[in-house]
């Protein structure tokens, strides 16, 4: 009984060696062209794209929604035409 679960403990971990080295020679040759590793690089967005000003409009636009109780797509669409009238509601 002993030399059975030896010898599949032995096979089992041959299948997941084979595996780890199939996956590591798979992504290793798997590179991209030439052409694109040359290109420039992709510009990246703004740590913070809204401005103070847009900041705290949707901050009064979620105070008032706040104050009307609003959940879920009610609140979305309150939002929403807040921020679209400058955190005034309509």
């Amino acid at each position: 009984m002993r030399f059975a679960s030896l010898l599949t403990s032995i096979a089992l971990a041959g299948f997941i060696a084979t595996g780890v080295a199939a996956a590591a020679t798979t992504a290793a040759t798997t590179t991209a062209p030439a052409a694109a590793t040359t290109a420039a690089p992709a510009k990246k967005p703004a740590a913070s794209a809204m401005t103070p000003q847009k900041t705290a409009i949707s901050k009064q636009c979620s105070a008032l929604a706040d104050a009307k109780k609003l959940h879920g797509k009610a609140r979305e669409t309150f939002r929403a035409d807040c921020k679209k009238n400058d955190g005034k509601a309509t």
